[in-house]
Formats: structure tokens, C-alpha cells, sequence
């Protein structure tokens, strides 16, 4: 009893470095489903480090040490696979090793196998698709009290002499199979609530930028002015716990609500030098009213002490600011800088669409009205919709596909050359595709056939997802049964062909918004190479409809 007891003790101390842990930034590692090298390391590290000082907090006893080592490694392989698993648990073990004793054998292997054996029941969940069972606390405490019985075993087979192995193995057995089995229980139930509490939040931040970007994107499709700006700050206002929102463009203040507004007016040229200077070295400019205060350049009587100053950028071109503030004696909350920062990106790039729409030395008519079309507030509403609903069940899936559209919007609005590789036009792809499997669920299916010696050749931007998108949209949506959408890019008869295929067989060139995307991509095609390539269709009702482009075998240079 009392080896339990002190046993349970020490986990204390244990319980102790899972909670600091639990609070530091390296935590977020847990939060992800997959790790890269460096997170293996640091994982191991950390789990290494608890494993060593179980064995030195251990009970000498009957010649050996009982001990609560296992706890790191079994928690290792649960979290991070049987790499990590057998890593931890070899680290330990040779530590034990070599602190000698007739069990240094049985319990150095010991260790090891536990740790492997946990790493295998990770394998065995992840295979199975519930990632979430290796949180479980139910999980972790059977997975040690398995472990800790193989371990004991391993004692009597191996240590010698077998009579003094198995008395030690009857006053140390319950002892550790209790305490370790109820550790490691404790330490990933507390992980588990840790995990919850991040998703949580990074469900509550997600849905308020959600909100915010829906209500903003409105207001920018004629580019922004002192009426615009001032919907949108008070849009801003509404949604955040800041004192007040200013925006300008890069001489003055464009609008200005909140605390302050009776001096900070609109119209007016920009006073403050940090606002220069956010605007003069495209950088953003923080002042958190706590070691640093914000001083008023108009008034002396200005309550307001911290400001975030984010440049509004098109391209490269800081073209003007959004500015939050903060009152004296109120924290300025770190989900408001993070939130200026995004919607800060989110009017950047949908300015930098409305000025596309005006660059008409660039690109064509039509294609801009491409651009337009990949940009359209029914995409993007559709697509927010569908991440609220899923926001509801699964916050990780909503957040991957927040990716997939900055990922999809980024990529289309940064990228001004007329040519992209097949890679970037198909990780475009890819972006759209998750958004619209997300949106039609089961009945969306995709099939990629790519020939990877293809993927550097060079074909014109935003070639593929008008294509992909005309498949879904004016074939896919249309049928009750299941979609497929299949995309092959191979060489044919020395030349680069790029099939688009959808299993709807709807198709009518005489439609204008049918086939819009398709004359527009047919068109840049033989600008670009000539009459000889270009865009094909092919038609077969209700089965299937083929759209093919044709290319110089190794795409245009």
C-alpha cells in the first residue's frame, strides 16, 4: 500500500509538467492530425524527459525500482504512432539499463515494448478513422494496464533469479498497474480538455470572421470611398470590442466611428505619424497601451491608448489603412489584431479584384468577366454558408475548408502573368473541389488521372476551374443521382491533352452562361498558340459530356 501511495504521489508531479505543457505554445502540436520531423523531436524530447524522471522519482524496492516511466512512453505512442512510441520508450529503457539491478534487462525491453504497444493502438484508431480514441481517457487507462501486465511478465521470463523476479513482481505489480494506468488517464483527459477548449475558441474566432467578411464583401464592389468605408467601420464597430475604426486611404481619413469621432473627422488629411509610417513602409504598426501608450495628434483629451494600424495593400501598393483602437484602462484583445489582420487581407484582395475589373490593358473583356465570374458573392456566399453549417458539427473541417477558400481566392487574385503550371492550376483546382465535395457531399465524386512528368508545363492561367466549374454547376448540380468529375492530363500524339469529364451529359454551347468559361479559355488558348489548339467539346446526353483542351506537348512556353 504504501508503494501505491507514493506512487501516486509522484504523479502529482507528472499531472504538473502536463499542465505547464498544456499552457505553451509547442501545445498546439497536439492540435494537429499530422506531425512534421520537428515536432516528432520535440514530442519525443518532451515525453523522453518524463519517462527518465519516473524512473528517477521511483521506490527502490526488492533490488528494482518501481516506478511510473511508462507513462511517457505509453502517451507517446498514443499521440504521436509507433515511431515516437518505440522511441520514447527505448530512450527510457536504456536509461534504466544502465542504472543496473537483475531487472535492468527485463525492464529496459519492457519499456520499449510498452511504448511500441501504444503506438500500435494509435495505428489501430487512425486506421479506422477515429482520431479522436487515442484522447480517450478510457483508452489510455487500459492501454497501460495492458502494458504494465506485459511488462510484468517480461520481469518473470526474463530476470533472474526467477524466485527473487517473482517476488518482486507480486509486491510491485498492483502498485504500478494502478497508478500508471490511472496517470496516464489523468494526463490525457487533461490533453483532451485542452484540445477542446482551443477548438472552441477557434470555432467562436471562425465564426465571427465568417460574419464579419459576409457583411463587408458587399460593400466593396465598387471599390472603396468615404461611403463604403464608413459602412464598413461600422460594420467593424458592431462586430468587435474595440473603442473605434478608422479608415483611410494613403492622405486621408476616409471615416472614422467610435470614441473620438468628434475630432478625428472624415475628410480630413492623416495626422497621426503612425499611420505615415504604416503607409510609407507597407508594415503593420501595433501600440498596445500597456508598456506603450497611443498619443492623440489632434486632441489632448483623446481617450483613446492603443491602436493596430494594418495596411490595405493591391498587389504590392499599400493603398490606404484600417485602424482599430482601444480605450484607456480596456485591454486590447488579441482576437481583434488578429481580426483587423484578416479583414484587412479580405478588402485588399477584393479591392485588388475591383481594380482588375478596370485594368482592361491587360486582359481582355471577357476575361475579366472570368475573373468576375471565379469572384462572384454567390460562390462565395454558397461557400460560407456551407462552412457555418459544417462549423456546427465538425469546427477542424470547417476550418481546413477556410483554408481551401483563402487558399482559392489568394491564388486567383496574386497571380497576374497569363501562364501557370499544371501543379498551380491544379492546387487551384483543388481548393474549389474541397468547397464544392463539402457542399454537395456524397453526391460529388473526383478521380484524377495526372501525368506528373506534365505537372511544370506551362498552360494559361485559370484554365482548369472554369472547366471543372462548368462541369458542376451546369451539369453535376442538375442530376438526382450521384456526380463524378473526372480529370486526366496526359500526352496524346505529342501533344498535351487535359480532359474534363463529368457523368451528366448535359451540354448546350447555345447557352451563353453554359459556355461562357469555355469560348473564354478556347480564345486566350489560340491567342496564345494558335488555331490548332484550343477547347473541344464532346456530348453524349445523359451519359457524359468530355471537355478537352488541347495543347503543344509540352504546354506553351
Amino acid at each position: 500500500m504504501n508503494i501505491l501511495i507514493n506512487l501516486l504521489k509522484e504523479i502529482a508531479v507528472f499531472l504538473v509538467i502536463a499542465y505547464l505543457f498544456s499552457k505553451t505554445p509547442v501545445f498546439k502540436l497536439l492540435l494537429a492530425k499530422d506531425f512534421s520531423l520537428r515536432d516528432y523531436f520535440t514530442l519525443y524530447i518532451l515525453f523522453s524527459t518524463m519517462s527518465v524522471i519516473g524512473t528517477y522519482f521511483g521506490i527502490p524496492t526488492h533490488g528494482a525500482i518501481a516506478n511510473n516511466r511508462v507513462i511517457g512512453a505509453v502517451i507517446a505512442g498514443l499521440i504521436g504512432g509507433p515511431a515516437l512510441g518505440f522511441s520514447v520508450g527505448a530512450t527510457a529503457g536504456i536509461h534504466r539499463y544502465f542504472l543496473g539491478g537483475f531487472t535492468a534487462v527485463s525492464c529496459g525491453l519492457s519499456t520499449t515494448i510498452e511504448g511500441l504497444f501504444a503506438g500500435l493502438i494509435h495505428r489501430y484508431f487512425f486506421n479506422k478513422n477515429k482520431h479522436e480514441r487515442v484522447f480517450d481517457p478510457d483508452v489510455a487507462f487500459f492501454t497501460t494496464l495492458i502494458a504494465e501486465i506485459l511488462q510484468m511478465i517480461i520481469i518473470i521470463a526474463i530476470s533472474r533469479p526467477i524466485e527473487d523476479a517473482v517476488s518482486l513482481v507480486k509486491v510491485i505489480a498492483l502498485p504500478m498497474i494502478i497508478s500508471n494506468s490511472l496517470g496516464t488517464a489523468l494526463i490525457i483527459s487533461l490533453f483532451r480538455d485542452q484540445r477542446y477548449n482551443y477548438d472552441k475558441i477557434g470555432s467562436i474566432y471562425s465564426k465571427q470572421a465568417l460574419r464579419i467578411a459576409k457583411r463587408i464583401l458587399g460593400e466593396l464592389n465598387k471599390g472603396i470611398n468615404r461611403n463604403s468605408a464608413k459602412k464598413i467601420a461600422n460594420i467593424l464597430l458592431e462586430e468587435t470590442s474595440v473603442a473605434s475604426v478608422s479608415i483611410t486611404d494613403r492622405e486621408n481619413i476616409l471615416a472614422f466611428v467610435g470614441v473620438g469621432e468628434d475630432h478625428h473627422i472624415a475628410g480630413y488629411p492623416i495626422a497621426s505619424d503612425l499611420t505615415k509610417e504604416a503607409i510609407k513602409e507597407n508594415k503593420i504598426v501595433f501600440i498596445d497601451g500597456s508598456n506603450e501608450y497611443y498619443h492623440c495628434p489632434i486632441s489632448k483629451e483623446c481617450k483613446l491608448s492603443s491602436v493596430l494600424v494594418v495596411p490595405m495593400r493591391v498587389k504590392d501598393e499599400v493603398i490606404g489603412t484600417i485602424k482599430l483602437y482601444g480605450q484607456k484602462n480596456k485591454s486590447f484583445f488579441k482576437i481583434n489584431r488578429t481580426l483587423g489582420k484578416g479583414i484587412a487581407e479580405i478588402v485588399s484582395n477584393q479591392l485588388l479584384a475591383v481594380r482588375y475589373e478596370y485594368q482592361k490593358n491587360l486582359l481582355t473583356k471577357a476575361e475579366l468577366n472570368l475573373i468576375q465570374a471565379q469572384i462572384n458573392p454567390h460562390f462565395l456566399f454558397n461557400a460560407i454558408n456551407t462552412i457555418v453549417a459544417i462549423n456546427r458539427r465538425n469546427p477542424n473541417k470547417a476550418v481546413d475548408l477556410l483554408i481551401h477558400l483563402s487558399n482559392f481566392f489568394r491564388k486567383m487574385l496574386k497571380r497576374n502573368e497569363d501562364l501557370s503550371t499544371i501543379k498551380e492550376e491544379l492546387d487551384h483546382v483543388n481548393s474549389y473541389l474541397e468547397i464544392e465535395k463539402a457542399r454537395l457531399e456524397d453526391r460529388l465524386t473526383v478521380i484524377t488521372d495526372i501525368d506528373s512528368n506534365l505537372l511544370d508545363a506551362k498552360i494559361p492561367t485559370f484554365s482548369l476551374q472554369p472547366l471543372v466549374e462548368n462541369a458542376i454547376k451546369h451539369g453535376i448540380s442538375d442530376l438526382i443521382s450521384n456526380g463524378k468529375v473526372e480529370i486526366r492530363i496526359f500526352r496524346n500524339d505529342g501533344h498535351l491533352q487535359i480532359d474534363i469529364e463529368d457523368n451528366a451529359g448535359i451540354y448546350n454551347e447555345k447557352k451563353g452562361k453554359n459556355g461562357l468559361g469555355i469560348r473564354i479559355v478556347d480564345k486566350r488558348i489560340k491567342n496564345l498558340v494558335g488555331n490548332d489548339y484550343g477547347v473541344y467539346m464532346h456530348c453524349e446526353t445523359d451519359l457524359k459530356t468530355i471537355a478537352t483542351i488541347l495543347l503543344p506537348g509540352g504546354g506553351i512556353n
